[in-house]
């Protein structure tokens, strides 16, 4: 085959999560991008990864860009809605979600998806990239974005970049440890699991699932106590009788010298083929425990052999870029007597997971970064700074997935696919305007391409992580660039001075989520405790004595709930998550 050179003003390596909402971004903005992916799925974590119950920036204020738009189309094509399993507030089959990254790229003339390819080469010139070369072309670019699951680019091109722990010396992180130990030599990283869908067969008897080789049935015994069979298969219940298998209490995470996997090539392929043998062998557990009922769903991703595993592992780590600006622990945090973490001012995506890290068999804890809101747990917001996709030396190159400038710590709470979506949408469109205005990334004003997220014409993003503040508000843009201005004003409550949530009763049906289906409740309101509440429905008859328990995404509710008495009388309109019998307010009304 002839070797083809490409040339564009942009190149995105790599379509997961971050290549596809960076190219996509890019295009969109009018610059010309080459995505080139090594699988036929984009999306990556939310797709070919098969983690298609994503975590964190689940509150409605935080629901914007690309992950916003995301939501809403998978609501529009998922008949049923997306409320099916409690790991996450949305669920879906991935099928949905690799067609709508398809959709989308489909639409842009000026974007070109290249499947099938890995990098070999990178090119610079000086200390800049300015291509990279695959097995049968090379692509010339302006700009180069590294959304390698591993971060590939930056080994091939000797870009300084940390694998591994940081000791508590390097930052004073408090949850890093004093000095290298069993657990930091063990899983150098966090660990992978290669996730697979099982299907509720019914009446029929599901085909045997067949164990793999290296079988220790014992290290799986146990999995699941403590919950239960039925609510470990609801943890990542997804439509149409099927469940995704991503369980990390001796289940199919898997890390057994998961340092090959930045080795060799040859002993990449002995992890990755242990790591699938591991979750085929926890597949064969839960089928022999469970019943012949459960089997291997099938045609779920694209391949001929094995279409119930996804198309590569969830890696929850990778190299990691040694950039301008590092994450570290105390940026994640909440401030002193407060419920957000400190704001930078080179702010360009938000994020609120809780820290979570995975290391098979071994408890780690992390400082507490969560808050109670909205009748449950969940993570604190922070930001994440631009500096941290920029190389310290090398131009003409940003990253723009795990690869970010980030502690070992902090990486447990940027990893997420949502957070993921919002760094990348800022790396495409700082691409883009580097182009535009001719600048190499470390010359880009932080500003400029700040105002050009909060104003993009498909999907704005938000850069300030404000509590109160629903994306279609009337005021929306206001108060991001109030904070923007004063950042100093910014308060540790995470809310917008004004009080503007008491009108979002009136602009709900523009709002993010609202096509799904909602239904209303007549009953009585328990207050248990600070943010635990509950409820027991007296009409409709249908489900009249049932006791759910409230939560909300929408921020006038989570007010709302906060004045009101126990024992009273409410109407409830929302959704029923029976996975963890959750009632999700929508509305409610004495």
């Amino acid at each position: 085959m002839v070797h083809q050179t490409y040339t564009a003003d942009i190149l995105v390596v790599g379509g997961g999560t971050g290549g596809t909402a960076a190219a996509i971004q890019a295009a969109r903005r009018g610059a010309k991008t080459i995505l080139v992916s090594e699988f036929p799925w984009l999306g990556g974590m939310l797709t070919s990864a098969g983690v298609s119950a994503p975590d964190g920036n689940e509150l409605e204020a935080f629901q914007t860009g690309l992950w916003g738009a995301f939501l809403q189309e998978l609501q529009h094509r998922q008949p049923g809605g997306l409320d099916n399993c409690w790991v996450s507030f949305f669920s879906y089959d991935p099928r949905i979600g690799a067609k709508i990254f398809a959709d989308w790229v489909q639409e842009l003339p000026n974007l070109l998806w290249i499947t099938g390819l890995v990098p070999l080469e990178v090119f610079q010139e000086g200390n800049c990239v300015c291509g990279v070369r695959f097995a049968d072309l090379t692509v010339k670019a302006k700009i180069t974005l590294d959304a390698t699951e591993l971060g590939d680019l930056l080994a091939l091109a000797d870009i300084p970049y940390r694998w591994g722990w940081e000791l508590h010396s390097e930052w004073g992180e408090l949850s890093a440890p004093a000095d290298y130990n069993h657990l930091t030599q063990r899983y150098p990283v966090q660990a992978p699991t290669w996730v697979l869908v099982m299907q509720d067969f019914g009446e029929a008897v599901a085909p045997e699932v067949p164990s793999a080789p290296n079988n220790d049935p014992s290290q799986f015994v146990g999995a699941w106590d403590g919950y239960g069979a039925e609510q470990f298969l609801n943890y990542g219940r997804l439509p149409g009788g099927l469940f995704m298998i991503n369980w990390p209490i001796r289940g199919n995470d898997y890390g057994e010298g998961v340092g090959r996997l930045i080795e060799t090539e040859e002993t990449k392929r002995e992890f990755l083929q242990e790591c699938f043998w591991h979750s085929q062998n926890f597949a064969h557990f839960i089928q022999n425990q469970l019943g012949r009922r459960y089997g291997l769903a099938d045609n779920i991703f694209p391949h001929l052999a094995h279409s119930s595993f996804a198309l590569h592992p969830y890696y929850r780590e990778s190299r990691r870029l040694v950039g301008l600006t590092t994450i570290r622990e105390q940026d994640i945090l909440p401030v002193t007597g407060g419920m957000v973490a400190p704001l930078n001012i080179d702010a360009i995506a938000i994020a609120n997971y809780p820290n979570d890290h995975h290391y098979p068999g071994i408890e780690f804890q992390v400082q507490p970064k969560s808050m109670r809101w909205g009748g449950r747990t969940t993570g604190t917001p922070f930001t994440i700074p631009y500096p941290c996709l920029v190389p310290i030396e090398t131009d003409g190159l940003l990253v723009c997935e795990k690869n970010i400038s980030v502690s070992h710590i902090a990486n447990g709470a940027t990893r997420l696919q949502p957070v993921v979506m919002g760094i990348a949408q800022a790396a495409g469109m700082a691409a883009a305007l580097c182009v535009e205005l001719d600048l190499s990334p470390r010359n880009l004003p932080v500003r400029v391409l700040q105002e050009a997220l909060l104003h993009d014409k498909y999907a704005p993003a938000a850069i300030i992580p404000l509590l109160n503040s629903l994306p279609k508000d009337p005021d929306w843009l206001h108060w991001q660039s109030y904070y923007l201005e004063e950042p100093e004003l910014y308060r540790v409550h995470g809310n917008s001075v004004c009080l503007s949530s008491c009108q979002h009763q009136n602009v709900d049906s523009n709002n993010t989520l609202t096509v799904r289906k909602i239904n209303c409740f007549q009953g009585i309101f328990h207050h248990i405790s600070e943010q635990d509440y509950k409820f027991t429905i007296t009409a409709p008859s249908i489900h009249r004595g049932h006791t759910w328990q409230i939560v909300t995404l929408r921020s006038h509710i989570h007010e709302q709930l906060q004045t009101f008495c126990d024992q009273q009388l409410l109407t409830i309109c929302g959704r029923m998550n029976h996975a963890l019998n959750w009632l999700i307010v929508e509305n409610l009304s004495k």
